[in-house]
């Protein structure tokens, strides 16, 4: 069994959209269990995801994502990887040029399943899927040098928490980054 699979397994849902989620998890994990960690499963796999807050916890790192024209977490494919703390720490470092990221929390701090809509990237098109995505929680060092990754965003930031809702305008995400903003929060 893969460690992503015993994660979601064991990850303990906190409200409806995770109990659903998860169950379709488990149902995807089990039609696709040799592919659903790389791409070549091209109905669904896995990936991470994270919220990336400053040692206060007053701002978030975002980076302004090119495919869907807003402001948004980082995060990306597993593309083997088994443990998906690894990976939502890679897409940081890889979509906003920080060298230094450390987990708040080791374990998952949320799931949801993700709709990816059919797109162009890289010159090839991708068709519709979905993203069975565990969500993380990091810090980083504001004074750490930014740098945008142009195949994937054209802007990196530290966001002010409350200027958030102004600043994503992509309306279904706001749920998910409010429930992890809320989890770091409470945890203090």
């Amino acid at each position: 069994m893969y460690q992503y699979q015993r994660q979601i397994r064991e990850y303990q849902p906190t409200c409806e959209q995770e109990e659903q989620d998860r169950k379709l998890m488990l149902q995807y994990l089990e039609l696709f269990s040799e592919t659903i960690g790389t791409r070549q499963c091209e109905i669904a796999h896995m990936t991470a995801s994270s919220l990336i807050f400053n040692k206060n916890r007053e701002k978030l790192l975002m980076v302004y994502h090119n495919i869907y024209q807003s402001w948004s977490w980082t995060g990306g494919h597993a593309d083997g990887e088994e443990q998906l703390l690894v990976t939502a720490m890679r897409e940081a470092k890889e979509e906003t040029g920080i060298h230094e990221v450390r987990p708040i929390r080791e374990e998952a701090q949320s799931l949801e399943i993700l709709p990816v809509w059919g797109h162009w990237k890289r010159g090839r098109y991708v068709s519709a899927h979905q993203h069975l995505n565990l969500s993380y929680l990091l810090e980083a060092d504001e004074e750490d040098v930014l740098k945008v990754k142009p195949d994937e965003n054209s802007k990196v930031a530290w966001i002010p928490l409350e200027k958030l809702g102004e600043m994503v305008s992509e309306r279904e995400m706001m749920p998910f980054y409010e429930k992890l903003i809320g989890r770091c929060l409470n945890a203090l």
